[in-house]
Parts: structure tokens; C-alpha cells; sequence
């Protein structure tokens, strides 16, 4: 007999996208004298109408049906536009659906955004009180877990300081700490964690497992952050345009939504990505692969020597700054293979530009054949600048790696060294 917490039925959510017939972008002196001549029709009668806008129907979730166990935790996956962060609204009843129904036993914490469900004028010691009490627990209950929701957010000095003073670090570990500890039957978790540093991040997987695993209670977790899905989730969605691709087997949604990310990286296009953190004065702009001499490559090959080339546009010029610049790479299962950080070889101290490239030389490349998910992280004077999980990918195929002549094959393994024999005799003297 199923212990079902949360059942989804033909889930439909709908918008209407508003277009104005236009073959040219809208300048601010186009808004105001579109509004002159508005106000202008309303007043002299006989004037020919507003020009119309086309209205459009986009069906961010569609005919969605998935049923979760209670202390299940599911890993909800899929590309930027998938559906992800609608579905969590709807479950989190922030918006309501359009067609099918939902079915929650119990209560549901959501993390959904910076500051979810808190009043910026409030002292995070009266935003505690107040969560708590959206979420139906009476005084005696928030006050039995106010010091240890204060301890794991680390925010005890500030606790009577209104948190639109806060850092959005300081926002998301106090949220946390509050979704968490308030004893709700859902935990739904979207990808805010990836403001907190990397310790904390550490630790709220480590809530959010004891929260499944320990307490019984359930969890719906969304991240492009792989090695974390694996690490929390045994069960995996993966939403593509608003609907269910697949629903099982957390190392098989990976796989799944690995190649549907997949991108020739010859020259990879970053500044349309939106789900990056940092203080953004400089950020990523493209990535391009090229091999030891620099011409451009659609993908690697094993042996050769590579030149990875990560372009950057700044908001000013930085003369001798202090830059970091780091990217992990991860296998299919979203295994950290290697991090190759600049910090570990040299701290790079450089003029930095308005805009230009970091280059990152790997010598005789020695991944086998597959396809690798990389983050790509900027950090300048200390200070984060640019963090992207799920960056760009490399495509891979098998080569001479060892100069033998032949192909390696697949009993020499996935990860490739460098390495030489030795022989020496000794002659025995009686």
C-alpha cells in the first residue's frame, strides 16, 4: 500500500504572451509618443483605434501526472524554460493551475527565491515567528525550534536587524533554516542555494537528506547542480517544454537530461544564460575550444592538447587585479571528475580589460570518450564575480592517447595517465 503525499493529475498551467505588431525594437521616445497619441484618441472622437495586440497561448505545464511517496526525495530536472519553477509555484500554491488538480497532504515550506515569504521591515527574529505561523505552528512550537533554526543560519548577531539589510547570503541561510527546521510535510527547495557559499550549500544538503531520510518528511528538490541531485535524490523528473520526459531512476534522469544539454562547444554563447550568480562587474560571454595550435574545435579528442578559452566582458578595467578562475568537470552520472582552479598553479595577478579571454591549457587531454557537464566560476579580488553551474559540455572521442599506433580501448579505463616503465636487473653474487 502507497503512503502518496502529493499526487499530480493532468497539470496545465497557461499564459498568454502579448505581442504588439512591430518589426523594430521600441525606443523610450516610441513609449511616450505612443502615450501622447493614446491620451489623443480618447479626447478628439473619430480618430482611427489603438493598434491591437496579438495575444499568443504558451503552455508552461502541460498534461503533468506524477505521484510522490511520503519521505521520498525527488530531483526535478530539465533545461532553462522546462517548467520547473512553475511546477513549484503551483505545488507551493503561488499561482493556480489552469487545467488538472493537485493533492497535498500536509503542510509545504517553500525556498523558492531570495526572501521567500519574508517582510523585508521585519527583524529576522520576527520573520521566524511569522513563517512559522503561515505555516500553521503555534508560538510554543517556533519558540521550541527559534535557537536551533538561529544556529544553522549563523545569523545570530543580526537577528534583530530588518533583513532588507541582509546579504542575499544571509537571506537565503536564515530562509533555509526557517523552511527546514518548522517541521512541514513538503520541503520544496528551487536552485536559491546556489547564492550560499559552498559550505553552506554542503550543509543544507545535509538538512535536506536527514529531513527525507530520518524525519520521513518529503522532498522536491530543483538544481542544475547534478552531483548534488545525485547525492540527495534517488528518484528524478525530468521536464522538457512543460512536460514529463521521464520520471524514475535518479541516474537514468541524468543521464536523460545530460543529453539534452548537449552542445558542440566550438564556440559556446553565455551571455543569454540568467541563472547565474554573483556580483556579475564581469562575466562570462562564450567559451571556445580550440586545440594546441588554436584553431576551433567541435569537440576533443583524447591525447591531443587542448586550449579552452573563456571569454569575459567587464564593467571597467581592472589593472593588476587578482583573478581566479576555476571550472569542474563532471561525468554523466555527475561525478566531479577534476577542478582545474588557478588558484591551485598560480595566483594569476593581470590587467584585466573591458573585455577578453582566460585561457586554460590541458596538455595531452586524458578523458575517454563520453560527454562532460562543466561549472564555470570568476572570482576577482576575492569577490565572486560570475558562477554558472552546467556552463557548456565536451564532447569526446577516443584517441591514440598513448602513441601506440591504435585506438585505446575500453579495459585501460575512463580517467588516462601519463606514466613509463622500469626495468633493473641485479646480478646475484654468490
Amino acid at each position: 500500500m502507497s503512503d502518496s503525499i502529493l499526487k499530480v493529475e493532468n497539470l496545465g498551467k497557461k499564459y498568454y504572451l502579448r505581442h504588439q505588431q512591430s518589426g523594430r525594437y521600441t525606443a523610450l521616445r516610441d513609449v511616450l509618443a505612443g502615450s501622447v497619441r493614446s491620451f489623443g484618441r480618447r479626447l478628439l472622437p473619430g480618430n482611427s483605434p489603438a493598434p491591437k495586440l496579438r495575444r499568443e497561448e504558451f503552455w508552461a505545464l502541460k498534461d503533468v501526472s506524477f505521484e510522490v511517496n511520503r519521505g521520498e526525495a525527488i530531483g526535478i530536472i530539465g533545461r532553462n524554460g522546462a517548467g520547473k519553477s512553475t511546477l513549484l509555484k503551483v505545488l507551493s500554491r503561488i499561482t493556480k493551475p489552469t487545467t488538472g488538480r493537485v493533492a497535498i497532504k500536509g503542510r509545504v515550506a517553500s525556498l523558492l527565491e531570495v526572501g521567500t515569504g519574508f517582510h523585508p521591515e521585519l527583524t529576522g527574529r520576527e520573520n521566524i515567528y511569522l513563517n512559522g505561523a503561515i505555516l500553521g505552528m503555534t508560538r510554543a512550537d517556533i519558540r521550541r525550534k527559534f535557537d536551533e533554526i538561529v544556529d544553522f543560519a549563523e545569523v545570530e548577531k543580526f537577528l534583530d536587524t530588518p533583513v532588507k539589510r541582509y546579504s542575499s547570503g544571509m537571506y537565503v541561510r536564515l530562509a533555509f533554516a526557517v523552511a527546514a527546521h518548522l517541521e512541514p510535510e513538503i520541503l520544496v527547495v528551487d536552485e536559491v542555494l546556489a547564492v550560499g557559499d559552498a559550505a553552506f550549500q554542503k550543509k543544507c544538503l545535509g538538512k535536506m537528506s536527514d529531513v527525507s531520510s530520518q524525519e520521513g518528511r518529503t522532498v522536491l528538490f530543483v538544481s542544475h547542480n547534478m552531483p548534488a541531485v545525485q547525492q540527495l535524490c534517488l528518484k528524478g523528473i525530468v521536464l522538457e517544454q512543460g512536460q514529463v520526459r521521464f520520471n524514475g531512476n535518479i541516474d537514468e534522469a541524468i543521464s536523460l537530461y545530460t543529453q539534452q544539454t548537449l552542445t558542440t562547444i566550438s564556440k559556446v554563447n553565455l551571455l543569454d544564460r540568467h541563472d547565474r550568480t554573483g556580483e556579475q562587474n564581469l562575466r562570462f560571454s562564450a567559451i571556445t575550444l580550440c586545440d594546441g595550435k588554436g584553431n576551433l574545435l567541435q569537440q576533443a579528442v583524447t591525447g591531443q592538447d587542448l586550449r579552452l578559452r573563456f571569454h569575459y566582458i567587464s564593467s571597467r578595467e581592472l589593472n593588476r587585479a587578482s583573478v581566479n578562475i576555476a571550472f569542474n568537470v563532471y561525468n554523466s552520472q555527475g561525478q566531479l571528475l577534476t577542478n582545474l582552479n588557478s588558484r591551485d598553479v598560480n595566483n594569476m595577478e593581470m590587467a584585466v580589460g573591458k573585455k577578453g579571454y582566460f585561457e586554460c591549457i590541458w596538455p595531452h587531454f586524458n578523458l575517454r570518450a563520453g560527454t562532460y557537464t562543466c561549472n564555470l566560476f570568476c572570482e576577482v579580488n576575492n569577490v565572486i564575480e560570475d558562477w554558472i553551474q552546467s556552463a557548456f559540455q565536451i564532447n569526446v572521442e577516443d584517441g591514440d592517447f598513448y602513441n601506440s599506433g591504435s585506438l585505446i580501448d575500453r579495459t585501460q579505463g575512463d580517467f588516462l595517465v601519463e606514466y613509463t616503465w622500469k626495468a633493473e636487473v641485479w646480478n646475484l653474487v654468490n
